[in-house]
């Protein structure tokens, strides 16, 4: 019996061989880029282009195919022994050890294994592109002070992403996120905290960028190319609201605390979460050569736990296509919805302690960046929802190895060909990244 057992185990063994041996004389080319890979340290390679990325995919691919053969020829020789010892142990292993085993093959048991360097879920997969090191120098010397977040050019054949750091000004990725550029500031906006970016457009297309200076009390206005063509100081006792509240609370000399702004039929809505206020106020328009805009009585929110109401408006987006504000109740961990009017309209909720900063949105999907998670050892999460549900978590310092992002402060989601791209910024440390989506 057990010289059967063995010459079993030979020919199994004799099989696997050649077909691992042609397998790898198939894939011999790519073995050499191998030593570059660095996958299992969750940080890939800077890159000049997104073709280099695919080659890397297609390594990946090799390990995989490689670790497959190598994986056949193990259960060969442990079938023949255990065919006389009569013992079914094959698939008595532990998870958590079998993932460090085999990390890079195919995995052939029912229940899925985390990857090293990629975080997610289902097909919104993603891995580090590259960090700070594309930003200017200028950039990297302030990106500690990271404290704001991005806008997203989204008109046909543009896609450049904006955002500012206190002590260097405002910054355009281009659309295909290759580079990163300074954009000429102006003084007054480089040495306060801009807190968030907006871009919006006139009736006749034409671009503005809109700043809150939560630390200066102001609201500026700029071109693409960072021309201030307005800043909006904030309310005195002589403007009036509709709210007698907001009226005695800055006839008291109460801070102005601005922390997004977003723009919706003339009319500027501004989210006040740094401050005892805590309302939504708004601004309008009058016109744009020269550009004028003055206090308008509309305002809704304030302080509180019922809906409606806030304890830290932190951000807000009008999605795409609709007349609708959704402002992210951080403490309450959940995104308010609002007519233009100010009327409650629904709760999106998110999970509990997330402490959500912000939601901007991509065709059916959205990106809410949260400060904290259930386990803030792991550092926070990043949360990809699709039609409102949650279909993936990322986790950057957990999963991609990206110590800073112990706090999310701001993210945008991205689609630069068939893939998706994150492009996000961590707060208390200050820090950047891109994300690419890990395709199937």
């Amino acid at each position: 019996m057990a010289a059967q057992t063995s010459l079993t185990a030979r020919r199994g063994r004799k099989q696997t061989q050649i077909h691992c041996l042609r397998s790898s004389q198939n894939e011999g080319h790519r073995e050499s880029n191998l030593s570059s890979l660095r996958v299992a340290q969750g940080r890939s390679e800077p890159s000049e282009g997104f073709d280099s990325f695919t080659a890397r995919e297609e390594i990946q691919g090799f390990v995989v195919q490689e670790g497959a053969c190598m994986k056949r020829l193990m259960n060969v020789v442990l079938c023949g022994v255990l065919v006389g010892a009569a013992v079914a142990t094959v698939r008595a292993h532990d998870p958590r050890a079998y993932a460090k085993a085999a990390q890079a093959s195919a995995a052939t048991s029912a229940k899925p294994v985390p990857v090293p360097g990629i975080s997610g879920q289902g097909k919104m997969r993603f891995r580090v592109l590259y960090t700070s090191e594309r930003l200017p120098e200028e950039a990297k010397k302030v990106l500690v002070k990271a404290h704001g977040g991005f806008a997203v050019d989204r008109r046909p054949g543009k896609g450049e992403t904006y955002f500012a750091l206190p002590g260097a000004g405002i910054l355009q990725i281009s659309a295909d996120l290759r580079t990163i550029r300074m954009l000429d500031t102006p003084e007054p906006m480089k040495t306060v905290n801009l807190h968030d970016t907006t871009i919006w457009y006139t009736r006749e297309d034409s671009p503005y960028l809109v700043f809150p200076a939560n630390d200066a009390g102001k609201v500026f206005t700029t071109t693409l190319d960072g021309k201030l063509v307005h800043t909006l100081d904030a309310p005195t006792a002589e403007d009036e609201f509709e709210q007698p509240e907001v009226h005695d609370y800055f006839l008291g000399r109460g801070n102005f605390a601005p922390t997004d702004v977003e723009e919706l039929d003339g009319l500027y809505y501004i989210t006040t979460g740094y401050s005892n206020l805590d309302f939504v106020l708004t601004v309008r328009i009058l016109s744009f050569d020269p550009f004028q805009a003055v206090w308008n009585d509309l305002a809704f929110g304030g302080k509180g736990i019922a809906h409606g109401q806030f304890n830290a408006a932190h951000g807000m987006t009008v999605p795409p296509g609709k007349k609708r504000l959704d402002v992210s109740d951080r403490p309450n961990s959940r995104i308010e919805r609002f007519s233009p009017y100010g009327h409650y309209r629904s709760t999106l909720k998110m999970p509990a302690g997330s402490l959500p900063c912000d939601i901007n949105y991509l065709n059916e999907y959205a990106i809410v960046a949260s400060l904290d998670g259930p386990d803030p050892s792991k550092g926070a999460p990043i949360y990809i929802l699709e039609n409102d549900q949650l279909v993936s978590t990322i986790m950057p310092k957990e999963d991609l190895g990206l110590q800073n992002f112990k706090h999310n402060h701001n993210a945008v989601l991205r689609k630069v060909g068939n893939k998706f791209y994150i492009v996000v910024q961590a707060w208390n440390p200050g820090d950047f990244a891109v994300l690419e989506q890990v395709a199937d």
